[in-house]
């Protein structure tokens, strides 16, 4: 299902993302229904995607969810996967057609002259020119009965394989969701440094404003001035690579969501949103999760189910088969001969046959391809392992960064507390003469820096929160979030 981020919290990251944007979009994607890797193939089996490319307007600003429903419908991997998934839902019907007879038509309309040898002295010559036009309509019939569990075998691998692609259509859309995130998140990071690099100014201003004052008062010096001069203009040009970056960042979160990429795109920051504060769940419950739940670990799972199968249809390849065929037609003739005269027929004709077929001799096709079906089986069985390792360690890894960036956080809020007190003082300090101009600067200096700690520690929580979500399988889906937010009443 779509998450739809709540208005008062820009992050209820994505697993809550309930049909955000144009219903009819959705459903031809397939994109509401990725809760299973069956829901996931069935529908993408009986949809196309739409052509249409959605736009961005310029004039609107996008929340998340938005931007992640834009990007589903652009972003030319979520097509990709998606013709894949179907093409894995064509090929199990293929294989289930193994099960019906076959029924052909055919129309035959010949001529043929032959030799045919004729004992003397009926014949002079010995032999006799025969010419046969014939007109036969004729319809067959072949019907395989049983083949020991080799069509059985390869419906299983195809189930299997289409189970396969829904999974992995599944985790595409969480792929493209998360670098949305991602791209969202560092537009935000960059709008917040933009922010902040505009305050450094004003700062920077204020202890420039008050180093002049000192000096027309006579109790600064000329180089005091310059020294706060420099530090202005360092602010500046800080603000305009915090606005350069703000315009990348622009540019670059369009060209993720599968847009034109350009500067002309604004978001919902939701700013004054509550952020995450801590886990909900266990590391050894999020680890659980990843192992039940990751999209790529349910695909590797139905490539082992269809390596089985393939081991199977090759072993059924030892065994014979029993098949039924069958003809019947409308035989016309109008023969003659050069000798004697021969009458013409058009009388209905038919064969049947049962036919037990077994190969016996192949060269080594057979053990050769039995031995390719069981080492692959063998290499998705590996890739499994190797899968379920890599799961847990990104589950760690993101339960490590996500209790980093919490505490991170919180020291950033203390340090910019501290830094607007200490800087405040040293001014006021500086103003009455008790201080020195350098006193001031390296507060201000130190005031920028925990401006800018604390723009990076916000965005860096809510991308961690995020990311948990998204190495657990949670992503775009509808199990309850791995953590809380803390709101005006406490804890959600």
């Amino acid at each position: 299902m779509y998450l739809k981020l709540r208005p008062h919290f820009g992050l209820v990251f994505l697993f809550f993302f309930v049909a955000a944007g144009p219903k009819e979009i959705g459903l031809a994607q397939c994109a509401g229904l990725v809760s299973t890797p069956q829901a996931a193939a069935d529908c993408v089996a009986h949809s196309i995607p739409l052509d249409k490319i959605a736009a961005i307007d310029p004039n609107r600003s996008y929340t998340l969810a938005e931007l992640i429903d834009i990007a589903e419908h652009n972003n030319p991997r979520t097509r990709i996967v998606w013709e894949r998934a179907k093409q894995r839902a064509d090929q199990l019907n293929i294989e289930k057609s193994a099960y019906f007879p076959i029924l052909a038509a055919a129309a035959v309309f010949a001529d043929e002259r032959l030799i045919n040898p004729f004992p003397k002295p009926l014949a002079p010559r010995g032999y006799v020119m025969v010419e046969v036009p014939t007109v036969e309509p004729e319809v067959t019939l072949e019907y395989l009965l049983f083949d020991f569990g080799k069509r059985e075998a390869k419906v299983d691998a195809a189930t299997a394989q289409k189970l396969a692609a829904g999974a992995n259509f599944i985790q595409t859309n969480q792929e493209v969701a998360f670098r949305v995130a991602s791209g969202y998140y560092k537009l935000l990071t960059a709008q917040e440094r933009l922010q902040a690099a505009q305050e450094t100014l004003r700062t920077a201003q204020t202890t420039q404003d008050a180093a002049e004052h000192q000096l027309n008062n006579g109790r600064a010096t000329l180089p005091d001035v310059l020294n706060a001069r420099a530090e202005t203009s360092q602010a500046i040009f800080d603000l305009e690579s915090a606005d350069g970056d703000e315009k990348i960042a622009r540019v670059a979160l369009a060209e993720v969501i599968g847009v034109e990429p350009s500067p002309n795109i604004a978001i919902d920051a939701q700013k004054n949103a509550p952020l995450p504060e801590s886990l909900t769940i266990s590391i050894d419950a999020l680890i659980d999760r990843a192992l039940a739940d990751r999209p790529d670990l349910m695909a590797q799972a139905a490539v082992i189910r269809a390596a089985d199968d393939a081991v199977r249809a090759a072993r059924a390849e030892y065994r014979p088969k029993i098949v039924l065929s069958g003809s019947a037609a409308q035989t016309s003739i109008w023969p003659t001969a050069d000798y004697g005269q021969l009458g013409a027929a058009s009388q209905p004709t038919w064969s049947a046959s049962l036919e037990v077929q077994w190969r016996i001799f192949d060269g080594g096709a057979r053990k050769n391809e039995l031995a390719i079906a069981e080492s692959k089986r063998r290499e998705a069985q590996d890739e499994m392992t190797e899968k379920h390792d890599q799961a847990t360690r990104e589950v760690w890894t993101a339960y490590i960064a996500f209790r980093t960036a919490v505490r991170q956080q919180q020291a950033a809020l203390a340090l910019l507390d501290s830094a607007t007190t200490s800087y405040s003082a040293s001014l006021d300090a500086y103003k009455y003469g008790v201080k020195n101009l350098i006193d001031v600067v390296t507060a201000e200096k130190q005031l920028a820096q925990a401006r800018l700690s604390g723009v990076s520690a916000r965005s860096q929580l809510l991308l961690e929160a995020v990311n948990l979500e998204f190495v657990t399988g949670n992503l775009l889906r509808s199990l309850p979030p791995a953590t809380k937010t803390q709101t005006q009443d406490g804890p959600k």
